[in-house]
């Protein structure tokens, strides 16, 4: 029998996720981040007698009424084998009880998922399922042997245009941000408050790394990576109009990647594909794409139907809400 015990530990917690291959967004700190933008996070230790057989960061987040909360756990849990329904129902029952959720939603970090009863394939996704991942255990010339012809060439091109740094300060970051938000303009897509980075780097410290590629004094890309001990997980990139010239996001990248491979991490996980020309880009540094398990949920409440239906417009006044605040 599995027993669920919270943990108020932020060092056992970390040890647990990063000694057992758990994903950087378990991370104690991420929840940390989340805590502080409307989110609040509960991580719980699953035991079989007096050993640790599993482990999941749980985001709650409060809802209107009728809905009340939803619980969430991204690239998570962390289970033994043997042990995964079992840990998956309990924390089911935990959400409801405790929080009242009209659903708990999955996210694994993994490539196959059977799912146990009662656990529904999700119609809504918070991260996407397929990537480009890298596996960093090949040599640099393995890893340059998958890309795209283009993609070797612009690595090249730009290497010797631009040089690399790592970003430090608070004041670099808001020059990253500052290319973000014309990425952003460009792409089409909505961005945090300046806050939610800033706390994201507050916290997360070492843990998530920013690269930045600079012409002269100019910085014209950046990459913001989350790491555990074995993945790297790209968050955010941007790149510059004269950064685009330069190629300077493929030797930004390709840095990057060989940094992180130098550090003993296992997997550079390009954090999603997304459809538009960022997908192409992506798409030019492998011969083929990987597909996670998916989003998988287990409904809570009578009312999960009209939350599956509901989610995509609530989506959508957020982020109506959110260009208006940041415009």
């Amino acid at each position: 029998m599995i027993e669920l015990q919270r943990c108020t530990d932020r060092e056992q917690w970390d040890d647990y996720i990063l000694d057992n291959g758990g994903h950087p967004l378990q991370l104690w700190a991420w929840g940390q981040v989340k805590m502080g933008h409307g989110w609040k996070a509960e991580r719980i230790f699953a035991y079989d007698d007096e050993k640790i057989v599993g482990a999941a960061q749980v985001l709650i987040r409060h809802l209107p009424l009728p809905f009340r909360a939803f619980a969430y756990i991204p690239r998570g849990p962390l289970f033994e084998s043997g042990s995964k329904d079992e840990f998956l129902d309990k924390l089911a029952v935990l959400a409801k009880r405790d929080h009242h959720a009209v659903a708990l939603s999955i996210e694994p970090d993994v490539f196959e998922f059977e799912r146990p009863d009662g656990w529904v394939r999700s119609t809504n996704k918070i991260l996407s399922a397929e990537t480009i991942l890298l596996d960093l255990t090949k040599s640099e010339s393995d890893l340059l042997s998958v890309m795209a012809k283009k993609t070797r060439q612009y690595i090249r091109k730009s290497d010797a245009e631009v040089t690399i740094h790592r970003v430090k300060t608070l004041a670099e970051i808001d020059r990253c941000l500052a290319i973000y938000q014309q990425t952003a303009k460009r792409a089409g897509f909505n961005l945090h408050a300046k806050e939610y980075y800033y706390d994201i780097y507050q916290q997360m410290q070492d843990y998530s790394p920013i690269f930045a590629a600079y012409e002269g004094d100019e910085m014209v890309a950046f990459l913001w990576l989350a790491i555990s001990e074995t993945t790297a997980y790209e968050l955010y990139g941007g790149v510059t109009e004269r950064g685009q010239e330069l190629r300077a996001n493929y030797a930004l990248k390709w840095h990057t990647i060989k940094r992180t491979k130098e550090w003993g991490l296992s997997r550079y996980d390009f954090g999603g594909l997304v459809v538009g020309g960022v997908t192409t880009f992506k798409q030019g540094w492998s011969d083929e794409v990987t597909v996670f398990a998916g989003s998988f949920d287990k409904p809570l409440s009578p009312l999960y139907t009209a939350w599956v239906h509901g989610l995509p417009f609530a989506k959508r006044t957020l982020q109506r809400l959110r260009r208006k605040k940041n415009s």
